[in-house]
């Protein structure tokens, strides 16, 4: 009894780490979210029987990731897909990232749910990931380094915008020196303006004082 709980206990931990794995793997590479997706709109249950270890495993799909577990879940009463096979073949259909080794797994349910488990398992293949992690470096790369038609489009495109703004440069120039223009103008206006007032003030005072004393 004690034998058999520590086997479940390891089991148990066993299951979080793949299942922690699976949703790396899901959010690292696209093709397997698409080949998941359909499954997960579904809420897909799927049983493993393994051999060799004797074990048997519950993989419920949902948009949050694929959950597993050593029960059906409460609210199914049987699972949508059912995979015999022995240990190592479930090892090297994930492994091998191959349709044959795939093929090889007895795969029992609806034929397109069964079809859909097909492609997702084949889908996890290790190959699968590395490619994706290739096509993310080299699109990093290929983003870090332009190639030269692209570097002399953005220089064309810095001297382009470089002509603009010493254009709005110059014409603001020309407008602050226009109304620098102004201002000494209105300045010279009012100065005048000023002078003549108090001429006209002077006179008007003088022509006041002789009247009186007239």
């Amino acid at each position: 009894m004690k034998r058999s709980t520590l086997s479940h206990s390891l089991l148990n931990i066993i299951l979080v780490f793949i299942e922690s794995a699976l949703t790396l793997l899901l959010r690292l590479d696209p093709e397997l979210r698409k080949a998941a997706y359909p499954l997960a709109k579904q809420g897909s249950v799927v049983c493993l029987r393994l051999y060799l270890p004797h074990v048997e495993v519950f993989a419920t799909f949902s948009y949050k990731g694929v959950l597993l577990d050593t029960h059906l879940p409460a609210d199914r009463s049987e699972p949508d897909v059912i995979i015999n096979a022995y240990s190592i073949q479930v090892l090297k259909a994930i492994t091998s990232h191959d349709s044959e080794a795939t093929d090889k797994l007895q795969i029992r349910g609806e034929a397109t749910q069964a079809q859909l488990v097909k492609s997702f398992i084949t889908q996890l293949g290790l190959g699968s990931l590395i490619q994706s992690l290739m096509k993310r470096f080299k699109a990093g790369s290929d983003k870090q380094k332009p190639s030269a038609n692209e570097e002399e489009e953005k220089r064309d495109n810095y001297k382009l915008r470089i002509a603009e703004q010493q254009t709005q440069i110059n014409t603001l120039t020309i407008k602050n020196r226009e109304l620098e223009t102004t201002v000494k103008e209105l300045q010279s206006k009012q100065k005048a303006l000023t002078i003549t007032a108090i001429v006209m003030a002077v006179i008007a005072i003088g022509a006041i004082i002789g009247w009186i004393m007239n």
